[in-house]
């Protein structure tokens, strides 16, 4: 087949690296031909799905978006690549989309744990897709077809995959994978005690699997994810072009207009992103009391048009920094016990279909929070997630939390181990 262009390589993606899409481009075409081939066999038959029929209305009925979506289907990506044409046609992606709602991912070394991303992988990632996926009204629609599809994974009906088939999540290769045997679970029963999907993605560690780093120390700051180290960005502005190649911070864009965007300029920034076979809940990076904590709407498959051919190993931006500014994320503030750290955000961002933000019902203003505490968690998954410090709050990062170049095996940073050590007064 003719390769449709030469770009970055798969490990440089970082839904890839993490395991939300296979990593090679052929286990997602030959996952894409399959679902094509079912889509197919029932050519004429009614979209199902409520959201995915309005979705399609809305484009239709809109000139600029119908422009748009025939064009990034019919343009070639310039950022990845591909070896041959996904989509043939615009009804075929609501077909395939409409599909893949009545179904829970399966395990697989090929597997596709974001299937609508799947769907969209290349139409998002041409110039007329960047345009598309940015539009208010294209990820409202979005965002009801995620809903719906997060009620069907939150039922019963989503635990066929819970099974000890090939494809099964309790298949013996899908248990190693997972680590289980560090998770809760009840072996005896036929979903292991699981009540859906759901349930099943977002268990809990046994007791003592994740103890927390230096729990008497508030000067200790812990991971709040499980999560792989992306970046650490010093010397951070309050606004800066996120857009660019290179993916500045910008703080005012990354907490939606909050004022305490000044406590943080010229602060830190680290990132880190969740694999998807990880844990997926929140803890509290600190001790200390809630000021903020919200769920900001933004985008659900935007992807950043500033990288393009050549972003190589130096810089394998994978537009990871610029979701941290547009993407659907919950906003938490906390005012650290430790006076060294002050005012501390954590941002939990969503990515492509993993994008449901839940804050727990503890998590309130002005609720008092212990290091350690659970926070909320990504239903159907996570992506990536930013801890925001004030200038000159941190003296040093744990050796665990330092991203390590792209080529690089990534290091896991467990959620509760140690990240970086306040500054302490005597090195002020």
């Amino acid at each position: 087949m003719t390769k449709h262009s030469a770009t970055t390589t798969a490990h440089h993606d970082v839904r890839r690296r993490a395991g939300w899409l296979p990593a090679d481009q052929d286990g997602l075409e030959g996952w894409l031909r399959g679902r094509l081939d079912q889509v197919r066999s029932r050519e004429g038959a009614h979209i199902e799905h409520r959201s995915v029929a309005a979705f399609r209305d809305l484009v239709e009925s809109d000139p600029i978006l119908r422009m748009h979506a025939h064009q990034m289907i019919d343009q070639v990506p310039t950022g990845r690549e591909y070896r041959e044409r996904h989509l043939q046609s615009l009804d075929e992606m609501f077909r395939l989309i409409d599909d893949v709602l009545g179904t829970a991912p399966e395990y697989g070394q090929q597997m596709v744990m974001t299937p609508v991303d799947g769907v969209l992988d290349w139409a998002k990632a041409t110039p007329a897709g960047f345009s598309f996926f940015r539009d208010r009204r294209v990820n409202d629609a979005i965002r009801a077809v995620l809903d719906e599809w997060s009620a069907f994974l939150s039922s019963p009906a989503s635990l066929g995959v819970l099974n000890d088939s090939d494809t099964g999540w309790k298949s013996e290769s899908a248990q190693e994978a997972v680590g289980m045997d560090q998770y809760r679970h009840d072996p005896a029963d036929e979903h292991w005690g699981f009540s859906s999907w759901n349930d099943f993605f977002t268990r809990r560690f046994r007791d003592g699997e994740r103890p927390v780093a230096s729990p008497e120390d508030d000067g200790v700051v812990i991971s709040p994810v499980e999560a792989t180290p992306y970046r650490i960005a010093h010397s951070v502005r309050r606004q800066d072009e996120f857009w660019i190649k290179g993916e500045p911070y910008s703080l005012d864009d990354m907490l939606a207009g909050d004022p305490a965007a000044a406590t943080f300029e010229g602060g830190t920034v680290f990132q880190a992103f969740l694999s998807a076979l990880n844990y997926h809940r929140w803890h509290s990076p600190v001790s200390g009391t809630v000021v903020r904590a919200e769920v900001v709407p933004g985008t659900y498959y935007s992807e950043s048009d500033a990288q393009g051919v050549g972003s190589g190993a130096a810089q394998p931006t994978h537009s990871q920094g610029y979701m941290a500014h547009v993407a659907t994320r919950a906003i938490l503030h906390i005012e650290a016990d430790d006076p060294a750290l002050g005012l501390v955000a954590v941002l939990f961002i969503g990515m492509s279909d993993v994008s449901s933000c839940i804050i727990g019902d503890e998590t309130t203003v002005g609720a008092h929070v212990a290091k350690g505490q659970e926070l909320g968690y990504f239903q159907y998954g996570g992506s990536t997630s930013c801890t925001v410090f004030r200038p000159g709050a941190i003296e040093s990062f744990a050796l665990d939390a330092l991203p390590q170049a792209p080529d690089e095996q990534p290091t896991l940073l467990h959620v509760r181990s140690h990240l970086a050590t306040a500054r302490r007064s005597s090195d002020a």
